[in-house]
């Protein structure tokens, strides 16, 4: 089995974002930092040399495979700030709806800029969806 090259690392979150080449990208992550902090309640960690995370579970699957993923996290990548926080296209269609420019793939979502998006309708769907990993993750311990 091939192990996760993504692990918890004990890198610097501020260094990091320090980092990120875009001024534009750079105070974009620095208002998700806030808000995925605020909503979680938890200490932004990096996973791997390019995600930052909050809040860790272990997960395992019917195959044997286990290890520790984030619970919601995000980076500043070069193409678009990527959210990952698991958005189900049918679930919360309404809100992506009312989300403005962004596009979705792989439980991420993508924003170039945060001015292209509503931030009211960004922070409902990052909550909505740390309630909904919670809840699941609640129900795998219980299973």
């Amino acid at each position: 089995m091939a192990e996760l090259k993504t692990k918890l690392t004990e890198a610097s979150v501020a260094d990091f974002l320090k980092r990120v080449p875009d001024p534009q990208k750079r105070a974009d992550a620095q208002v998700i930092l806030k808000l995925m902090g605020k909503i979680t309640k938890a200490k932004p960690k990096m996973w791997g040399s390019s995600i930052v995370g909050f809040g860790t579970y272990r997960y395992k699957y019917a195959s044997g495979r286990e290890g520790d993923w984030l619970i919601l996290g995000f980076s500043p990548r070069k193409q678009a700030l990527t959210l990952y926080i698991h958005p189900d296209a049918k679930r919360h269609a309404a809100l992506l709806k009312k989300l403005g420019k962004h596009k979705t793939g792989m439980g991420c979502l993508y924003i170039n800029k945060l001015k292209d998006v509503d931030m009211p309708t960004l922070r409902q769907l990052v909550q909505t969806c740390y309630r909904d990993k919670l809840k699941f993750i609640k129900q795998e311990l219980q299973g």
